[in-house]
């Protein structure tokens, strides 16, 4: 245990059985009132951002996130499965965990998962991958895109779709960030 005065950004704390990590943190001292720290926390489920305010002297309950490496086996319905690098022991992980980080999901790809005991709080992809162009349509460009910077789309392997050059046709591997969604280069 420890108390709010000791709070900082970047730390993992548990309230009322929900875990939030906090994004920002103020010690705030009136003239005539009791001094308190405001926080904006992120609930590392619903990933809603909230603001919260803690007398100094209040006791909160820091909690230590596990990272472990996860492999990508295959979706099962509305959960994908992973396997435990370090265990061998096999995760399934809901949807609503991974977001739209599902659509660059493919066999053999590992992710950093972050745990609390046995529950996957979040999970984080390699900010580059190299996946396989299946399908591509020529966007209709506005007259101020054309030239140059004309893009098409193209559907992916893992069925992420994203703008592309004109010149990336099917078959091509491409490396794309998966943070911003957009496409880098030709393999």
């Amino acid at each position: 245990m420890m108390t709010a005065n000791q709070i900082s950004p970047g730390m993992t704390i548990n309230l009322d059985g929900k875990i939030f990590r906090i994004e920002s943190s103020v010690k705030v001292t009136v003239a005539k009132g009791t001094p308190f720290v405001k926080t904006k926390l992120r609930n590392l489920i619903t990933d809603d951002v909230s603001e919260k305010s803690f007398k100094l002297d209040q006791a909160v309950l820091e909690v230590q996130l596990a990272e472990r490496m996860l492999e990508f086996l295959y979706p099962e319905g509305k959960e994908y499965l992973f396997l435990d690098v370090g265990t061998l022991d096999q995760v399934s992980v809901g949807s609503q965990i991974l977001g739209d980080r599902v659509h660059f999901l493919k066999e053999g790809i590992q992710v950093k998962a972050m745990f609390y005991g046995d529950t996957i709080f979040a999970v984080e992809l390699p900010q580059f991958l190299e996946i396989m162009v299946v399908k591509t349509d020529i966007a209709e460009a506005d007259s101020a895109a054309a030239g140059s910077s004309a893009t098409k789309q193209a559907m992916l392997e893992t069925g992420a779709k994203l703008q592309v050059p004109l010149f990336i046709e099917s078959g091509d591997v491409i490396k794309v960030d998966t943070q911003t969604n957009e496409y880098i280069q030709r393999v």
